[in-house]
């Protein structure tokens, strides 16, 4: 075990299976007064891909911020190891006046790195996410999907044991949003990392996750979890499997429940 970065709480230790990310009966009230989650419970294990539906404003996002450390709860307790957390958002987030690799340099220069290990680091991220021969090309000169790979890549070059993406994928096409929920995958089998991952798309959550919970308008809780069956690598035409259109209604009917 060690000790939670902002709490002092324990923390799991993350030995395959045991969990590294815990939300215990978690509650968060806004200084406003708007109650944005209540008794939220569930864990994501060290080789668990975790994804969150729910209704637009549920507290989904909120729950990364919690997780993160960006924010507080109001009651319960978020229990995880702060000090190395690999964090996707909606947008890319790049620095338009750095290059690709300076982009994919930063987390590693705000940490310290030492420059042989960062280099070696950030050369084997490039390579990953398939960006190599664009290293000097800048944010404006790459697609919306190749914006996202230089932010996975920005992450993996701390190799975090935690990984949050918050709609990282919801303003691309279907296709490139498709291959990028695959090449996720394939680093998430890669790096093994525990992943928690909000998304508005329920063929998303079923294709990418080993477990989907459904977040009820707000305040926000879990009325459903849904294990998903299908072992990894998943390939593109698991999405047209009878098995996970089956899944992928039960959750779409829990998902409508919980706009009522």
């Amino acid at each position: 075990m060690t000790a939670d970065a902002t709490t002092g709480a324990a923390v799991p230790s993350g030995r395959p299976g045991s969990p590294v990310l815990q939300f215990d009966q978690v509650g968060k009230i806004f200084p406003d007064g708007t109650e944005a989650l209540r008794d939220v419970s569930f864990t994501v294990d060290k080789g668990q891909f975790v994804t969150v539906v729910g209704p637009s404003g549920c507290g989904k996002s909120t729950l990364l911020r919690l997780a993160s450390g960006l924010d507080e709860p109001t009651s319960g307790r978020c229990v995880v190891d702060r000090s190395n957390i690999g964090y996707v958002f909606q947008d890319a987030t790049l620095l338009p006046w750095r290059t690709v690799r300076h982009n994919i340099e930063l987390f590693a220069e705000l940490h310290e790195m030492p420059k042989p290990d960062m280099e070696r680091a950030v050369t084997g991220a490039i390579e990953l996410v398939g960006l190599s021969g664009f290293e000097q090309h800048y944010p404006a000169q790459l697609s919306g999907g190749m914006r996202m790979r230089v932010s996975l890549a920005r992450s993996l070059v701390m190799e975090p044991p935690v990984f949050l993406f918050d709609e990282p994928f919801g303003a691309l096409d279907e296709i490139t949003r498709e291959r990028l929920n695959e090449e996720t995958l394939a680093l998430f089998r890669r790096e093994g990392f525990a992943g928690l991952f909000i998304t508005h798309s329920i063929m998303e959550a079923v294709f990418m996750s080993t477990r989907v919970h459904v977040m009820s308008g707000r305040p926000g809780t879990i009325v459903a979890s849904y294990d998903v069956p299908f072992d990894y690598p998943r390939h593109p035409e698991l999405r047209f499997d009878p098995t996970f259109a089956e899944l992928s209604g039960e959750i779409n009917h829990a998902l409508r429940g919980a706009h009522t």
